[in-house]
């Protein structure tokens, strides 16, 4: 029987957020998978849980998360209520969040010591939340594997340039707009700022480089969000990774927000199956 909690945890700030774990409920021993979102996402957008139910079937625990300051609550884990976290979010935030998660599934009793395989950690990462785990894996021997979907290979060249970069450092403060939500989601100058303080720790292609551990990169053909150039990027850097292309797909592999489907989308259900089978070698 498939069994599913969800937990509170306190991320970065201490700041309260939730995470949820799925799993085969039989007494025997597995590897936890831990999955990172992406920019503008949470735990449970699209088909997100029915990647969680999959692995589970497959013989895994699946831990996924939101990152502590996404913009949700934990009252509203759903889309985004609360900007101000939001605008207050950065990459040294996310990267902590996550080495949170990493001891609560190590610790915590809530999943019990008699399924769990400790020695087995592994990492997902989806766009945004790729290059948060390519920096963990790299930084962490806990971590025994990596697999990132549609990943960034880059963070530095994702803030504003010339004129529009000097407007926010005057402002202190940025707007993106959220096609789905209609929000104008702010981004503070204190994202610039720690990024800028934590070059080394937050450098992409070092982690890459230094990696040591197997590596399996998945991309979208038709990906328009992030170019497939960061998954060549990505396998350049590390030479012992594994890259693998799905046809006719985009960022988020056919997914979409709301998601209300029974089954994943075809390229979805593929990107699951090639991880699945490279995670159990």
């Amino acid at each position: 029987m498939i069994k599913k909690i969800t937990e509170t945890f306190r991320g970065a700030d201490n700041r309260p957020t939730l995470l949820d774990a799925t799993w085969m409920d039989n007494g025997a021993a597995k590897p936890i998978v831990i999955f990172s979102h992406g920019y503008k996402g949470y735990k449970d957008w699209g088909a997100w849980n029915l990647v969680a139910d999959a692995f589970a079937n497959a013989g895994f625990i699946f831990v996924k998360f939101n990152f502590s300051h996404n913009g949700g609550t934990v009252e509203q884990p759903i889309d985004f209520p609360d900007l101000e976290a939001f605008g207050q979010n950065n990459y040294s935030k996310e990267l902590s969040d996550l080495g949170i998660v990493i001891d609560w599934c190590l610790n915590s009793e809530v999943i019990p010591d008699a399924e769990k395989k400790k020695e087995q950690i592994f990492l997902i990462g989806h766009s945004r939340g790729g290059g948060i785990s390519v920096l963990k894996a790299a930084q962490d021997t806990r971590i025994k594997a990596l697999v990132t979907w549609a990943s960034v290979s880059d963070y530095a060249v994702r803030f504003p340039k010339g004129t529009a970069f000097d407007k926010w450092r005057e402002t202190g403060v940025y707007y993106v707009k959220n096609g789905r939500t209609k929000q104008e989601m702010p981004h503070y100058f204190q994202f610039y700022e720690d990024f800028d303080k934590n070059r080394h720790q937050l450098d992409i292609r070092a982690a890459a480089e230094s990696l040591d551990k197997p590596f399996l990169i998945i991309h979208g053909e038709e990906d328009m969000a992030v170019s497939p150039d960061e998954a060549r990027a990505l396998h350049r850097w590390n030479q012992q990774s594994k890259l693998l292309w799905i046809p006719g797909t985009g960022h988020t592999f056919g997914s979409r927000q709301p998601y209300h489907e029974q089954k994943m989308p075809e390229a979805l259900q593929k990107v699951v199956v090639e991880t699945i089978g490279f995670l159990r070698k």
